[in-house]
């Protein structure tokens, strides 16, 4: 069991959310709809100066589904590119 985590730019949650649901049909999520932070180069702070937003996905997948999600989240980066999608993946085990 994997815990992924995905932290991306709020225009794109639909589609990340949308194709994670094709590829994966049981998929268990929780998403943190509205995130404020700091990436790379810029800042989504949602103020006038940093208009943009963050959301965050957290979930728990089968070893079997870590390639389908890498390859949704390379596809979704190909299509935005520039939008700031990061994947973080752990080892889980369920207590």
């Amino acid at each position: 069991m994997y815990r992924i985590e995905i932290i991306s730019n709020k225009s794109v949650e639909d589609d990340i959310t949308e194709t994670l649901e094709e590829h994966i049909p049981d998929i268990l999520y929780t998403t943190v709809p509205l995130v404020y932070g700091k990436g790379g180069n810029d800042r989504k702070l949602g103020t006038t100066t940093w208009p943009e937003t963050n959301f965050v996905m957290v979930s728990y997948i089968k070893d079997n589904e870590l390639p389908v999600v890498k390859a949704v989240i390379k596809a979704v980066k190909e299509k935005f590119n520039g939008e700031g999608i990061k994947l973080f993946v752990v080892k889980a085990e369920e207590i």
